[in-house]
């Protein structure tokens, strides 16, 4: 079974975008309220259903019967 990461990747380039233009921070909370706005900036444009998801989520539940939650089964 092989995944893409490219979903992740996508993200971590949004969040780089945003970060990259300022170097420091004054305090932790203010680098968090920026990640927390640029995640719900970025959560507008995941749109499209994933790929393959049911029988992704299946291969999962098969090979991490103790970690995937009640929640994520189908």
């Amino acid at each position: 079974m092989i995944y893409t990461t490219n979903v992740i990747e996508g993200y971590h380039r949004q969040l780089r975008k945003t970060t990259k233009t300022k170097t420091a921070y004054p305090t932790d909370e203010s680098l968090v309220k920026i990640i927390y706005l640029a995640t719900a900036e970025a959560s507008k444009k995941w749109t499209m259903p994933i790929r393959e998801w049911k029988s992704c989520i299946s291969q999962f539940a098969i090979y991490f019967e103790d970690r995937l939650g009640e929640e994520m089964a189908i």
